[in-house]
């Protein structure tokens, strides 16, 4: 049963797989996935929230996991993530002077 519905980065998958008590298949995942995520999971959750509190209304929590996911160095690559919305150029500034913090 779902309990509840939360979107992650790829960082944080393993560490969750792991509490809630992966199988031998979910181990090789998490193998996998450990193997080309670019930041740790603690740093993870604490980009997150340093996302969150910049307060952006168009960042939803799917671009967040993708920024994490990617770790965007430059407005080019950031703006990729942000299809549906535009940012302008202080929010792009925020944001990637918050990113540049765990490159």
């Amino acid at each position: 049963m779902i309990e509840n519905v939360e979107i992650l980065s790829m960082a944080e998958v393993p560490e969750i797989l792991k509490k809630v008590g992966a199988q031998d298949e979910s181990k090789d995942l998490i193998t996998h996935i450990v193997r080309y995520v670019k930041i740790k999971p603690e740093k993870a959750r604490e980009l997150r929230t340093k996302i969150k509190n910049l307060e952006i209304l168009k960042v939803k929590e799917e671009h967040i996991a993708k920024i994490i996911d990617t770790l965007p160095e430059d407005d080019t690559d950031l703006n990729k993530i942000f299809v549906d919305v535009s940012l302008d150029e202080d929010e792009t500034k925020k944001l990637l002077n918050t990113i540049k913090e765990y490159i």
